[in-house]
């Protein structure tokens, strides 16, 4: 039985048809025609995102040399081409300036999407001053960007038990935090890989920040995956990616190999996904960061 109808045995009522004695078919009929879905969309958690449109934001380190050179004024770029937030990647002039950097974004009308930190940042001491900056800063995913122990075969379980340790002190506070994938997250233990095995061992309050371009490229289905744990895609990366050795394609979002627009509906359906980031690595025909972003950011928005 498919989970909508599993919550309306809940709700149905005496006098309604049982649903577990009726066909698939006939039970999707029942739900539209009682408009009791959405009751069932309200009851489970991960549902309640489903159909609403994710925000737009960039990942800064797509134009790191422009940040390291003036980071304001690289803000400042950003907000014109029409982001509505930002995934840091480092903080330039701006450690422990949480208050001051967010006057900085509050003045071009940017949103704090999420950050890029180490696991070293959720241990010990270092979590109450981790807290402290980014709620300063209106920023509440912490994700970090890799780990070596990720895909260590006993190292790996202690690294997942750190995130379930750390959601559990940051779900109070609103924010949460979780780990963003390249390709060796996809490396297998027993059959098994270890971004599955993650997900396994860490509660659903934990991000599953899926880079769609590295999930490609390492061969696996971006859709498939944001699929297999609805409302945990919370924030993800769009970054364009050549597949192979097709020489039609482009790292430019829009005219690379990812099937975009496949990926978005997922994370609107069932991804339960607040932030699609862009991220750009390449920049093709001699391009400029700031330039190459802003031909993928056109792709995106052509897509929507």
């Amino acid at each position: 039985m498919d989970k909508t109808a599993r919550v309306l045995l809940d709700v149905r009522g005496p006098m309604q048809p049982d649903l577990n004695t009726m066909t698939s078919l006939s039970r999707r009929h029942f739900i539209q025609r009682t408009g009791l879905a959405a009751v069932a969309l309200s009851v489970a958690p991960w549902a309640r995102a489903e159909g609403k449109k994710p925000s737009l934001s960039l990942q800064l380190y797509s134009v790191r040399g422009d940040c390291a050179k003036d980071f304001d004024a690289a803000l400042a770029e950003v907000a014109k081409m029409g982001f509505a937030g930002v995934e840091f990647a480092g903080y330039y002039g701006y450690a422990n300036k949480g208050k001051e950097l967010r006057k900085r974004l509050d003045d071009l009308g940017l949103k704090a999407a999420a950050t890029h930190i180490g696991t070293g940042s959720f241990r010990g001491e270092a979590l109450q001053k981790t807290i402290d900056f980014h709620q300063e800063l209106g920023c509440k995913y912490l994700i970090v960007p890799g780990d070596g122990d990720f895909t260590h075969p006993e190292k790996s379980k202690a690294l997942a038990e750190t995130f379930n340790e750390t959601s559990a002190k940051l779900k109070p506070l609103g924010m949460f935090c979780g780990y963003h994938n390249h390709t060796a997250e996809f490396k297998k233990d027993q059959g098994k890989t270890y971004w599955d095995l993650f997900a396994e061992r860490t509660n659903n309050d934990v991000v599953l920040q899926q880079d769609c371009g590295w999930s490609a490229a390492a061969g696996y289905d971006p859709v498939e995956l944001i699929k297999k744990y609805p409302g945990r895609t919370r924030v993800t990366h769009f970054k364009p990616a050549v597949l192979g050795d097709d020489k039609s394609k482009k790292p430019i979002l829009g005219q690379d190999s990812v099937n975009w627009a496949a990926v978005y509906e997922a994370c609107v359906q069932h991804g339960g996904t607040e932030w699609v980031t862009l991220e750009q690595e390449l920049y093709p025909d001699g391009l400029s960061p700031m330039e190459a972003t802003r031909r993928s950011f056109a792709g995106l928005k052509k897509l929507l």
